[in-house]
């Protein structure tokens, strides 16, 4: 399912320290619209989608949004390397160190827990796609306010880069929602699901017959 290269999708090399920016962008880890509540979001929907094309793209995209957790989680590594406790309190992290020293920790810029109420999931595709593309959205407006806090190009490259994954993101799933409308007003909808439990129960029979084969050859 998953094909995992040591390599981030874009290279982040921060040189300069800033606690701020660092404070300001852990909402991309943690926060509401952030990339580890899209990837939980998209990799849990994906198993109610009604059809193969559906499955797909939440995969695809649920796991992409994953790779987008690490590039947000090396960029606050980078941002907050070799931090002194004077510059930690400055920034207004002193209560961060309290808890977690200068680990990583889901949070969203106000310090807020990352809750698992951030992702929705409806068992309606067309309800779950529109949230999706909701969270794109709003997660290209964040990355647009993050770029207006900071000057540092080392900082901007990436998240420009990640500004337009959201873009696509959005493209993909505003296609996928037209997919489903187009089914649901030509009755096809219904037809789908009862064929994808067809398709689970002849996998199942399958796997029966099979182990019952070897256990007979035993």
């Amino acid at each position: 399912m998953f094909n995992y290269n040591k390599r981030l999708q874009y290279p982040v090399n921060i040189k300069k320290k800033d606690l701020r920016m660092a404070k300001y962008l852990v909402t991309q880890y943690g926060g509401s619209n952030g990339e580890l509540a899209a990837a939980l979001r998209y990799l849990n929907q994906r198993y109610t989608m009604p059809d193969s094309k559906g499955k797909a793209l939440l995969t695809d995209i649920g796991t992409e949004e994953l790779a987008h957790v690490e590039m947000i989680s090396t960029m606050i590594y980078q941002l907050m390397k070799d931090a002194t406790m004077d510059e930690l309190r400055e920034a207004g992290l002193d209560t961060h160190y309290a808890e977690h020293s200068k680990a990583l920790y889901p949070t969203d810029a106000n310090g807020v827990p990352f809750t698992v109420a951030y992702f929705a999931t409806t068992g309606d595709p067309l309800a779950d796609i529109s949230e999706n593309m909701a969270a794109e959205q709003k997660a290209r407006a964040v990355y647009e306010n993050l770029i207006d806090l900071t000057t540092d190009p080392d900082v901007i490259g990436p998240l420009l880069w990640l500004r337009q994954r959201e873009i696509v993101h959005f493209t993909r799933f505003k296609e996928l929602f037209e997919h489903y409308e187009k089914m649901i007003k030509n009755g096809q909808m219904k037809k789908v699901n009862m064929m994808d439990q067809i398709n689970q129960n002849t996998n199942t029979n399958n796997i029966i017959f099979n182990n019952m084969n070897e256990f007979m050859r035993d």
